[in-house]
């Protein structure tokens, strides 16, 4: 390519050119319950990028089946029955726009008999600062819709982050439909894997969570940064169904604390699930 465009190739098992990245790398520890929605981890891709100046094109196709374990490698046979596509603007350095579509075949059952879903995503993000003075922000929509409109989630999300010295504070909202499966005896483990299609209802999670860290103690890049995130949500049922938010879980709403520690040496950032030329671009905001 040259410096107003470039092409580029990737294939591994990884992570699906779909969605916003992935929580595991975003400031705050709890997972949001959106991360079936807003993201597709763990496939066998083939990823092709196109970039024409400040805007990057992916097309991907993939297999559609979700691991049912750790550890379990996506299913050969099935690549290539999904496919994505997405589109990256950034307007200014550390600012970007982001919209992507998919179709995934049967990712809840392994063998393809499963039903199909088509999904959708829009995020902005912005990042700016020094490592010692730092402005994080991301606000995303994610819809997905199963069995051809039958089931349908829909996602709202924004949270932020601030740094400055030694101090982060941290603040999440999200409110995000999630689907109720048949549970095994235990009653907080979904059936795995899928003999037939399971979703009994659809709750609604509205979750608001704080956070605040301080980086205790530095030296020769490793780091221990103390922290601690409080958590309050709330869970309502969505239209009809065999599931119902009260009977089950015997409230409506619920506090979390997270307390903890993270450790560091020599970190570099990194967004994971960015590959070929939007590895080259963090690099160069960076």
């Amino acid at each position: 390519g040259s410096d107003w465009w470039d092409a580029a190739l990737s294939a591994g098992k990884g992570f699906v050119p779909f969605g916003s990245d992935d929580p595991m790398n975003r400031p705050i520890l709890r997972y949001p319950v959106n991360h079936h929605l807003a993201q597709i981890l763990e496939r066998a891709v083939l990823i092709g990028q196109l970039r024409a100046g400040p805007v990057v094109v992916e097309g991907a196709v993939f297999n559609g089946d979700e691991p049912e374990r750790p550890g379990q490698w996506p299913a050969i046979k099935r690549f290539a029955d999904s496919w994505s596509a997405r589109a990256l603007i950034t307007p200014v350095a550390g600012v970007e726009l982001q919209g992507s579509v998919a179709a995934v075949h049967s990712p809840e059952h392994r063998p393809g008999a499963g039903g199909d879903q088509r999904k959708a995503s829009i995020s902005l993000r912005g990042e700016r600062g020094t490592a010692d003075h730092r402005l994080y922000a991301l606000v995303e929509w994610a819809r997905t819709s199963e069995l051809d409109g039958f089931f349908i989630f829909h996602s709202w999300l924004g949270e932020g982050a601030f740094r400055r010295g030694r101090h982060r504070l941290e603040y999440r909202l999200e409110r995000t439909d999630r689907p109720e499966e048949e549970r095994l005896t235990d009653l907080f483990r979904s059936l795995r894997p899928h003999l037939e299609n399971s979703i009994v209802g659809i709750s609604r999670w509205t979750i608001q969570t704080l956070g605040y860290g301080i980086e205790a103690w530095q030296r020769d890049g490793a780091t221990i940064t103390p922290f601690a995130e409080v958590s309050y949500g709330r869970m309502s049922d969505v239209g009809h169904g065999l599931f119902h938010v009260d009977a089950f879980y015997g409230q409506d709403h619920f506090w979390s604390l997270s307390i903890g520690a993270r450790l560091g040496w020599q970190w570099v950032s990194h967004r994971m699930g960015r590959y070929g030329l939007l590895v080259e671009s963090d690099h160069a905001h960076h």
